[in-house]
């Protein structure tokens, strides 16, 4: 189990609040990392309250990532406090559907802020820090970065053309970072859902039609759920993935297969 160790090890986390980030984090914290919750305000404690109940520390830093200034002063306040990161997970996202013909650029442009813009800053200003730490001796390297893309990343979706984009950045960006650090103790990956029942799917969930076309796809038989990404983050964290950069880990079920 030593490879899976995160012992002592402070994770800053995007999108911990509920489905997908909020496992992460306590998988994380299960393993052993103490976690920087970043949220946009103070208001949902649950996260915090359950990593602190498995004996690590929690702490909520507030951002608001549709504000290039709010994610530009994060990483400086964070190292302040005083703070080694050693992994970094971005998982915060946003969806907004409308036909291509009629997308609003307000909304296109709030999503590749949220999406793509602020996990490219966090990469950058994380990144710059893991390259002035000393190699762990727990995973044997400096850091690791882990991005969430998307089934999107690869597919161009339906009335989602802003998330498509923003998602399929999301991996070429991770695959970027990955080429420019992994030789210095650094690994940079992305984890794609597939169709996962959570709110960000709520629309899909209901629309009886589309629900049954994608269900019938999936190898697997059923939707994911939040808990199939725990085991996903600790190998992409820990040791046991020391060797695996620039990789774009579909966890859907079979889906990409089909």
């Amino acid at each position: 189990m030593s490879l899976f160790s995160l012992k002592d090890h402070t994770a800053l986390v995007t999108g911990g609040t509920r489905g997908i980030g909020q496992a992460v984090a306590l998988a994380l914290a299960e393993a052993g990392a103490d976690i920087l919750l970043v949220q946009r305000d103070t208001s949902n404690t649950k996260t915090k309250e359950q990593i602190e109940a498995l004996g690590r520390k929690a702490t909520i830093y507030t951002c608001e990532l549709s504000s290039p200034e709010s994610v530009a002063s994060l990483v400086p306040k964070v190292l302040a406090d005083g703070h080694e990161i050693r992994i970094l997970v971005t998982c915060a996202g946003i969806q907004r559907r409308h036909p291509a013909d009629v997308f609003p650029d307000s909304d296109f442009n709030e999503v590749m802020q949220v999406n793509l813009n602020s996990v490219f800053t966090m990469c950058r200003d994380i990144g710059a820090h893991m390259l002035t730490l000393e190699p762990s001796p727990v995973t044997g390297r400096k850091g690791s970065i882990i991005n969430f893309a998307s089934l999107l990343t690869f597919q161009g979706g339906l009335n989602v053309p802003a998330y498509a984009a923003s998602k399929g950045a999301v991996g070429q960006l991770t695959k970027s970072m990955a080429n420019q650090w992994s030789d210095k103790g650094i690994t940079v990956n992305a984890i794609a859902p597939g169709y996962i029942a959570t709110d960000m799917n709520e629309a899909l969930l209901k629309d009886e039609k589309r629900l049954k076309s994608i269900s019938e796809r999936i190898p697997a038989g059923r939707w994911g759920t939040p808990e199939d990404f725990k085991g996903t983050a600790v190998y992409l964290a820990s040791s046991s993935s020391g060797y695996v950069s620039g990789h774009v880990l579909t966890v859907d079920g079979g889906w990409m297969g089909r």
